[in-house]
């Protein structure tokens, strides 16, 4: 029974990359369900698969996400897990469309939701932009806040995994990409260049580019809806599944599965101190209350 990859719209369900993509669950307009039949609809992909990962972005609407975290609570369910990456919604796209190629694979779903955060750091992700006048999750000089203010003028925004501005038509006006084989994937917004296909997509060796629409987020993430949003990442379902099988896997001492990290995505538990581990058959919690975070 795959684990259940959820997203918060459908514009972050991505085409499938390969035949053993798995469709993703697209939990649209979630927060303007009565609550009754949000929360069959969760609970029902619970029933089905048996564990949930629901993948958002940071510009995920707040009413969103509290009326995940209210099923969640009413379901008293420690097998739906959010995956909130600090990246792009493009970019949370792509990474939800590669934990669906994993969940055709024998991995347990803690580790698929470990994953998640494991994937991250193999994603370039930014944006093409008209203006940074609005930009504030990256950080941005007031030199080229005044710049942005000129007509015409446009940036490229590199947001992960390190931040970077650089002006188009400048010296420096490139980004450091990836030093390993990707392939790049582009949303357009209402911005018009080819610099993302003509220029970026040479100079990070990208070995495909393909299109895809601009999420609805991407304006509220950007600041702007003159934006091209890109993203290279690894496509292929064979290197994904060896990058996650070798790193080691330890059981959650709170809900026993088997994790990457030091922090269940279901349970939210870290591993105690030493010197707080019970002893097998000691003391134990009453209930199975979930550990807060």
């Amino acid at each position: 029974m795959p684990t259940a990859i959820a997203v918060t719209g459908a514009d972050l369900a991505l085409p499938a990359q390969d035949e053993r993509t798995l469709p993703a669950a697209v939990l649209g307009d979630i927060d303007r369900q009565p609550l009754e039949q949000a929360l069959r609809a969760v609970q029902n992909l619970v029933e089905q698969h048996g564990h949930v990962v629901v993948v958002h972005s940071g510009a995920t609407p707040p009413g969103v996400e509290r009326r995940l975290r209210t099923i969640r609570s009413l379901l008293e369910s420690d097998r739906i897990a959010f995956l909130r990456p600090d990246l792009p919604p493009l970019a949370v796209a792509v990474l939800a469309r590669q934990l669906r190629q994993l969940a055709s694979c024998d991995l347990g779903p803690g580790v698929l939701a470990s994953a998640g955060r494991l994937l991250t750091h193999y994603l370039h992700a930014g944006a093409l932009l008209g203006s940074l006048t609005r930009l504030d999750r990256i950080p941005v000089d007031l030199k080229a806040h005044a710049r942005s203010w000129v007509p015409g003028s446009q940036f490229a925004v590199l947001a992960h995994p390190e931040p970077r501005v650089v002006r188009l038509g400048t010296p420096d006006a490139a980004l450091p990409g990836p030093d390993f084989a990707t392939s790049l994937l582009v949303a357009r917004g209402q911005l018009q260049s080819d610099w993302v296909g003509s220029t970026l997509a040479p100079a990070w060796q990208a070995r495909g580019l393909r299109e895809a629409p601009l999420p609805a987020e991407s304006a509220d993430w950007w600041g702007t809806g003159k934006a091209i949003e890109f993203c290279a990442y690894l496509p292929d379902l064979p290197v994904l599944y060896q990058l996650v099988a070798s790193v080691r896997q330890n059981p959650c001492h709170w809900c026993g599965l088997d994790v990457i990290g030091d922090r269940c995505v279901f349970c939210s538990a870290t591993p105690p101190v030493l010197g707080e581990l019970q002893p097998y058959g000691g003391p134990q919690p009453y209930g199975r209350r979930l550990p807060v975070g």
